[in-house]
């Protein structure tokens, strides 16, 4: 007799319908949970076959790595090529400007003896800093006494150049009356001190911005310098400290550094320091632009070298402060305003001194200079020098 399913008066005692439908749904959802679980399990082959996948993309990682390092190497010394370019550029402009003054013969503002020049050139002596002290011809007393006081002598003065890297020459041209008896006075001290840089200038107060622009073309074209300083004959200077000042900057371009000052323009004829062109910095009371007080400022071998290329065309104000200054106006220079190079005289530069902090300068503001150097600048080495031994163990 066959099985009956879902009959109440079955004596076998069949199931019913509903636990029939129970069995079969309960069943399936186990079914459906025991296929999933073993979906989950990872297939051996599979992660076999995976593993090169996941070297090769550790690999192509460290491979972008090591690129990614070549190429900042690339750009690195890129930029070392490009340093490089530069300077050579400018060494090939300064050749350039020295044969075209070759070229227009022996003129005014053109460096002493041009036909060696361009020789000299390749030759030039590889030095720190140049200091120029600008002087005159009535002016024997003051140098004497930066002869005996700041500035080495004879060999100590050699010795400075070779060992240090310093360069300091007493800045001057020569007489309206060529070989007259301020130019053979010059020639007998030169003779004696050898510390002389005599430039193709005629000397005159009213051509102190045109001295200074040769001055800078001139010792361009004799040393290749990283600074070129320009200072008076009667200012103090600690060339120690001075140095190290400068070395702080010595790795940036167009670097122009002093003691900026930005004064009015002065309209009136009866002052000391009247600028004729006065109507081109505007309204009456205006003031200058930002520039370097004339009596010490340094500037670095781009800027030097820009002012020998275009010298020629470079504007010539009543103040050779602010000539210079109006020279890097619209250039990318980076002016730099050190107060220690334009300290007071004592007690200002002495209290600095006894603190361990030198300056670079030291004159009197009141005369824009040392008020009677010629007196005075042995008590100021005295009292604000660095001692003799510092430019030798200054750190630069």
């Amino acid at each position: 007799m066959g099985l009956k399913i879902g009959s109440k008066h079955s004596k076998g005692g069949g199931l019913s319908v509903r636990w029939v439908c129970l069995f079969c749904i309960s069943s399936f959802c186990l079914g459906v949970l025991v296929v999933n679980r073993l979906w989950n399990i990872a297939d051996p082959v599979q992660l076999d076959n995976e593993a090169p996948s996941i070297e090769k993309r550790q690999r192509r990682e460290l491979e972008a790595s090591i690129q990614a390092g070549d190429i900042l190497n690339q750009v690195s010394q890129t930029h070392d090529v490009i340093m490089m370019l530069d300077k050579t550029i400018s060494s090939l402009e300064m050749r350039l400007s020295m044969a075209r003054s070759a070229k227009g013969g022996y003129q005014e503002g053109s460096p002493m003896d041009i036909k060696p020049v361009s020789k000299h050139m390749l030759e030039r002596q590889k030095v720190f800093y140049v200091m120029g002290i600008m002087t005159a011809f009535s002016s024997r007393k003051r140098r004497d006494s930066i002869r005996e006081t700041w500035m080495p002598e004879g060999e100590e003065l050699t010795k400075l150049e070779k060992e240090r890297g310093i360069v300091i020459r007493f800045v001057i041209g020569h007489s309206a009356t060529t070989g007259g008896v301020l130019d053979r006075a010059i020639d007998a001290e030169e003779k004696q001190h050898r510390d002389f840089l005599r430039l193709n200038h005629v000397e005159g107060y009213h051509e102190l911005s045109s001295k200074t622009q040769i001055y800078f073309s001139t010792a361009v074209a004799m040393w290749d310098a990283d600074f070129y300083v320009k200072v008076d004959d009667d200012v103090h200077v600690n060339p120690g400290m001075l140095g190290s000042t400068l070395a702080r900057h010595r790795s940036k371009p167009r670097i122009y550094i002093g003691c900026m000052k930005s004064g009015p323009v002065l309209a009136d004829k009866s002052v000391k320091y009247h600028e004729p062109e006065y109507w081109k910095f505007g309204e009456e009371g205006n003031k200058y632009f930002r520039h370097a007080t004339g009596q010490l400022y340094a500037v670095s071998k781009d800027l030097a070298t820009y002012i020998s290329v275009n010298r020629h065309i470079l504007h010539r104000f009543a103040n050779e402060d602010v000539s210079l200054g109006s020279w890097f106006i619209g250039l990318d220079v980076e002016h730099i305003d050190d107060r220690t190079l334009c300290c007071g005289t004592p007690l200002d530069c002495e209290w600095k001194s006894q603190a361990g902090n030198p300056c670079g300068a030291s004159f009197d503001w009141s005369c824009s200079g040392i008020c009677k150097s010629v007196e005075r600048m042995e008590e100021v080495h005295q009292r604000c020098g660095e001692g003799d031994g510092a430019v030798w163990l200054a750190n630069f």
